[in-house]
């Protein structure tokens, strides 16, 4: 006699509804994606607020460590220093950095007119212009100057309340961050809880070391470049150091940007400045790859060039710019996740460690 187990049948009830499961199942998924996609400027900006909520956790750890005081306390202490100092370097610079930036809008459209001036004397330069200056004209829309300004104002305004969003949701991100980690693990299994919560850690981790890398290197290269600029006798000096310290946020393409209005402003005073202000800034790039990022490497990913970039486009096709302003350390996180929760629990490639530093909490 065959001791097999016969599989009872399901009836019609169970397999429609095992159907029905499935389904909105892979309809949730599909929602999720779609999502995503759709309000990857949203999540961006959420992300934004993570990073925020990292650096006053971050701080307020330090100080909580070093005096004693309460977390609440040493938080609420945190964001009224910064918000102080804040405050007081706006109040402090605004006259000089209003002026030197209306100068900057003033005069960057002479410096242009100049360089395609001085472009148009090579052979060949003269005739591609015409043609591009043909080529606009036929675009829809060319003349519409009121559109230039909707849109002006629109991507102003854009940007105020995206910066109002993201310090908001680092704010309440960082009053309680427990409550949001004790939520998030409540979506994942009782067994994996212990894991997810080590790796959020870690996350956390890596994000505050590179976060702290960042902004030392942003010091730098803004006073260096206003120091050198200064020297080479170059106007607006100050604004242009600050350009080079926001841009260097965003590596690859915030270094060339921050170049541009340098350039142009020197290509004015002269043409043997430019050769020397491309010095200056390629100097300056130097000490940040040779010097700072060595310096700073034991509390930053060593993330493969190619992937960054490969992200940073990715991203910016996605997103516009707040992708390309977040890709870097979006691609951090998402290798300290993917190296424990792929290579290591996945793959069971525990010895290996390519991914370098995580971060010093």
């Amino acid at each position: 006699m065959s001791t097999a187990k016969q599989e009872v049948p399901l009836d019609g009830k169970a397999i429609a509804l095992s159907s029905l499961i499935r389904a909105s199942m892979y309809a949730s998924v599909a929602m999720l994606a779609l999502l995503v996609v759709s309000a990857t400027e949203v999540l961006l900006a959420v992300f934004g607020g993570i990073l925020l909520a990292v650096l006053f956790h971050s701080i307020a750890s330090w100080l909580h460590r070093k005096t004693g005081l309460g977390e609440r306390y040493a938080l609420a202490l945190t964001i009224l220093f910064l918000v102080t100092a804040v405050g007081l370097g706006i109040w402090a610079m605004a006259p000089v950095v209003s002026a030197q930036a209306t100068q900057l809008a003033d005069r960057l459209p002479g410096a242009i007119e100049q360089l395609k001036q001085r472009l148009m004397g090579f052979d060949g330069v003269a005739s591609l212009v015409e043609n591009a200056d043909r080529l606009r004209a036929l675009l829809p829309g060319a003349t519409k100057q009121s559109q230039y300004v909707a849109n002006f104002f629109s991507s102003s305004l854009g940007a105020l309340g995206n910066v109002a969003f993201v310090l908001f949701v680092g704010l309440f991100l960082a009053i309680d961050p427990g409550l949001y980690i004790r939520g998030t693990l409540l979506l994942v299994p009782a067994r994996r809880r212990d894991r997810t919560h080590e790796v959020l850690t870690r996350t956390g981790a890596a994000l505050h070391g590179w976060l702290v890398a960042k902004l030392i290197a942003m010091a730098v290269i803004g006073i260096l470049t206003t120091v050198g600029l200064y020297l080479l006798d170059i106007d607006l000096a100050i604004i242009l150091g600050i350009i080079a310290a926001l841009l260097s946020f965003v590596p690859n393409f915030g270094p060339i940007a921050s170049v541009v209005p340098a350039v142009l402003l020197a290509l004015v005073a002269g043409p043997d400045k430019v050769f020397y202000v491309l010095l200056l800034y390629a100097a300056i790039q130097a000490v940040e790859s040779y010097g700072l990022t060595p310096f700073l490497q034991k509390r930053i990913l060593n993330m493969p060039p190619a992937l960054l970039l490969t992200m940073q486009v990715l991203l910016g096709v996605l997103a516009g710019i707040l992708g390309v302003i977040f890709a870097t350390p979006l691609t951090a996180a998402a290798m300290v996740m993917v190296r424990m929760w792929y290579v290591e629990d996945m793959l069971g490639n525990r010895g290996e460690d390519g991914a370098g530093a995580e971060g010093s909490g």
